[in-house]
């Protein structure tokens, strides 16, 4: 994991926190400090969910890059520009009594104030608990399929889940993988039907390239350097099977910290995430979100490092101009003059 060491910041008022280090977060603070904000990003992993990630080669201009790299890239740029990082957890955030700022909370029992936030939080990505799973991460295991499966091309992987994630990340996996087991926990896909439908219509035509294995789980994932076999383990007999796959992609959901959402007073959808309009903007005005923790109606969701980094700079100009229109004084602009 790409972990960052940075100095606590001197300062105490800026005019815009970020919260959250991954890709949202960075672009966030990187177009915030551009527009001369001064700028504060709070995470507890630089490159968050990101950092756990092999090889990107989605990514425009970047054919192939390591994810740690593409990481670093992003901190240098947002370095660049000034804007502080700060290694931490919020915990809170509220107006101050004077209602001028927001108060930023955090473990550490630290307090910055701005006057606005964009939370790019992200979410956090259900394990199986399987032994190995943390080993053999970015080395074979991976959370997201459409991400890394053109990775896999003529090798056996695996993946788990039977929701929609799980289902769609088969339909997607078929054309790249020689052999291809999708394991569930029920006896039935949870999927929509017309994903459920696809794979069927796949499994009928290419019987010998897709098993589906109902009623099981991974237990335990294996290899020399890199992943070498799983263990799927029936859940009602509790059966074991050794399958030699180079692969194992956990779909099973995300978790947003939909009670840390609640506590500040925000709107959230069915799934947990932040309601937000067009730009970022939340139920509180001057709170801004953006990435994979954003959602509602409005929300196109497409979990990858490019729509999370055109996300975050989207929040930041509407902070900005936010900002601007409350007639607030800039705090960076005046630093810099």
């Amino acid at each position: 994991m790409f972990r960052l060491k940075m100095p606590k910041p001197v300062s105490k008022y800026y005019d815009v926190i970020v919260v959250g280090l991954g890709p949202a977060g960075l672009a966030a603070g990187l177009y915030s400090a551009r527009y001369m904000l001064k700028t504060l990003i709070i995470g507890e992993t630089v490159g968050g969910q990101l950092s756990l990630a092999g090889t990107v080669d989605d990514y425009p201009g970047f054919i192939e890059i390591q994810a740690s790299d593409l990481v670093a890239r992003f901190r240098e740029h947002v370095e660049k520009h000034k804007a502080d990082i700060l290694i931490d957890r919020v915990e809170n955030i509220r107006k101050t009594e004077d209602q001028e700022y927001f108060e930023v909370e955090t473990r550490r029992g630290e307090r910055y104030y701005a006057r606005a936030v964009i939370l790019a939080v992200g979410l956090k990505r259900r394990k199986l608990g399987a032994k190995g799973e943390d080993e053999y991460a970015g080395r074979g295991v991976s959370y997201c399929t459409v991400c890394d499966i053109p990775f896999f091309k003529g090798k056996k992987v695996a993946i788990v889940g039977g929701g929609n994630s799980g289902v769609t990340g088969a339909v997607h996996a078929i054309g790249y993988v020689e052999k291809l087991y999708l394991i569930t926990r029920g006896d039935r896909f949870r999927a929509f039907p017309i994903y459920v439908n696809r794979l069927l219509s796949y499994k009928e035509k290419y019987p010998d390239k897709i098993e589906i294995i109902f009623n099981s789980t991974i237990t335990e994932i294996g290899g020399k350097e890199q992943v070498e076999y799983a263990i799927v383990t029936n859940l009602k007999t509790g059966e074991k099977k050794k399958i030699d796959v180079e692969g194992v992609f956990v779909e099973i959901g995300n978790e947003p910290p939909t009670e840390f959402f609640k506590k500040i007073g925000l709107e959230t959808d069915e799934r947990g995430l932040i309601i937000v309009k067009p730009g970022g903007y939340t139920n509180i005005e001057g709170i801004f979100a953006a990435g994979d923790c954003a959602g509602g109606p409005y929300k196109y969701y497409f979990q990858q490092v490019l729509t999370s980094a055109a996300e975050g700079a989207a929040a930041a100009d509407a902070a900005f101009k936010w900002i601007i229109g409350k007639g607030f004084k800039i705090i960076g602009l005046e630093e810099r003059i």
